[in-house]
């Protein structure tokens, strides 16, 4: 009976956290759809990824052929290999629900009346990239994602055990250089602008491939190794030392995790040792064994 219940209550907890990201993604992708239909369209800019990629593409059947095509169906189309991407090497349920995010955002795009807050397009560059990449990391931080670029960021990521949203942000930019041939640079450039707006959102708000580096001068040493453990699954080395000042001896804890964690984890430490002295480093990049939690 009690293998019984554990059981049942973790498959109400999965069915919970479930219901949870599917309300989170599917806010995500409203203000998505909402962003395309004000700030987007009223600057006349590409969001980059698959979605500028469809609204450029609907722009050439605009104005070379005079047809109007569909969002939903290009932007499906134009995510078929990097949800294949998600499929095979990320996660089934990760990329299952950023199918859920990619077809919602595009019939609401579809669906959705044009609105104009305002004309100022460096405004709009601004504002709108901001709300891209708040729409962005909602999904990223229910484990999913807006689909295009964002499923090669995260696979790139998973792989290197760098940040890789960099890399993103360049292939964006090239997608943006070749809009600019065809209908001009201003839009381009302030693209761009949206472009870097969103990513640097999405860096702020999304931590999980970022890497801390963590120093705690402790007299206790093994607790705090365990509480790091305990929160992080990351493993620490203990380095004995002294004082400069007093001349006594000291333990200095050090540790890399993940940025995301850092929080939780000085919580933690400070448990274990209230007079801990910690010291929180940005890293760069790791080489090595560093426990990355797979996407589900």
């Amino acid at each position: 009976m009690r293998k019984t219940d554990k059981l049942k209550n973790n498959l109400h907890k999965m069915r919970g956290n479930l219901i949870l990201r599917i309300i989170a993604v599917s806010l995500a992708s409203l203000l998505m759809a909402l962003n395309i239909k004000t700030f987007v369209h009223t600057g006349g800019l590409l969001p980059g990824g698959a979605s500028g990629l469809t609204l450029l593409i609907q722009g050439i059947g605009e104005k070379f052929f005079h047809i109007t095509l569909p969002y939903t169906l290009i932007n499906v189309l134009l995510n078929a290999f990097p949800v294949y991407i998600g499929f095979r090497f990320i996660g089934k349920k990760f990329t299952g629900l950023s199918c859920y995010v990619i077809v919602l955002t595009s019939v609401l795009a579809d669906l959705l009346p044009a609105y104009v807050v305002t004309t100022d397009v460096l405004l709009i560059s601004v504002f709108g990239g901001l709300i891209n990449g708040i729409a962005i990391s909602m999904c990223l931080l229910m484990d999913s994602t807006t689909g295009g670029t964002d499923f090669i960021g995260i696979y790139l990521s998973e792989k290197r055990g760098v940040d890789s949203f960099n890399i993103t942000l360049m292939i964006n930019a090239a997608i943006l250089i070749a809009a600019g041939f065809l209908f001009g640079w201003e839009e381009a450039l302030y693209s761009i602008i949206f472009q870097f707006c969103s990513t640097s959102m999405v860096r702020i708000l999304y931590k999980k491939y970022q890497k801390a580096t963590l120093f705690v001068v402790t007299n206790k040493p093994r607790e705090v190794c365990e509480a790091i453990y305990k929160i992080s699954n990351h493993g620490a080395t203990i380095i004995e030392g002294e004082g400069s000042f007093e001349h006594c001896e000291r333990n200095v804890v050090y540790s890399v995790i993940s940025g995301a964690e850092s929080g939780r984890v000085t919580a933690v430490v400070k448990e274990a040792d209230p007079e801990a002295f910690v010291n929180i480093l940005k890293t760069e990049r790791v080489m090595g064994r560093f426990y990355q939690p797979p996407a589900d």
